[in-house]
């Protein structure tokens, strides 16, 4: 009989959202366009579960094409208005004119620093940190450091950047390893 792994108990039993937790929650991204698509999912679940979002990634991804922050910039009047009636995706306004705002302020970012990696990893010197939380109790909604984040953002154009969106964005891109102590992947990421 296989033995059933250890996981941190926000997943629950739901494939998706264990998947998730399996292959993607804490491991470092220093990659762009992951970082950004990150981003874009984050500021929609501002106020909502992840789960919600999570469910409907792959529609962002092609309402959003493909995360393509460059194509985002452009969006028309016309293209967020069709977003608005995209059933698959959160038919936020605010958020989906956010998205394009961010987009721009993103490149701004990567023209400054080199890439948006190397901005946002700066924060924490490049490396992850390594929490050791033993419940999910003891695990912040923000913390000072996502503070810091969230106001240099604002202060660059971003909107929907709030310090907890911003700490939900550094555990899910691994900036720190929020896996609680018992599960496998604290050790794994």
């Amino acid at each position: 009989m296989k033995k059933k792994k250890n996981r941190c108990s926000w997943c629950g039993n739901d494939p998706l959202y264990i998947s998730y937790h399996d292959k993607e929650w804490g491991v470092p991204v220093y990659d762009d366009n992951k970082l950004f698509e990150f981003l874009v999912l984050e500021t929609f679940q501002a106020g909502l579960s992840w789960i919600t979002v999570l469910k409907k990634r792959e529609n962002f991804r092609k309402a959003f094409d493909d995360f393509d922050y460059e194509k985002i910039t452009a969006f028309s009047e016309k293209k967020i208005t069709s977003l608005l009636q995209d059933k698959g995706i959160i038919r936020n306004k605010l958020k989906v004119k956010a998205t394009v705002t961010n987009a721009q302020a993103f490149i701004k970012v990567q023209k400054e620093f080199g890439s948006f990696s190397k901005y946002i990893w700066g924060f924490v010197n490049g490396k992850p940190i390594v929490n050791t939380f033993n419940s999910l109790s003891e695990i912040p909604a923000n913390t000072p450091l996502s503070d810091t984040i969230s106001i240099d953002l604002k202060k660059r154009g971003f909107k929907f950047v709030g310090s907890t969106v911003i700490y939900a964005h550094m555990q899910a891109t691994g900036m720190v390893n929020d896996h609680i102590t018992s599960c496998f992947r604290h050790k794994e990421v």
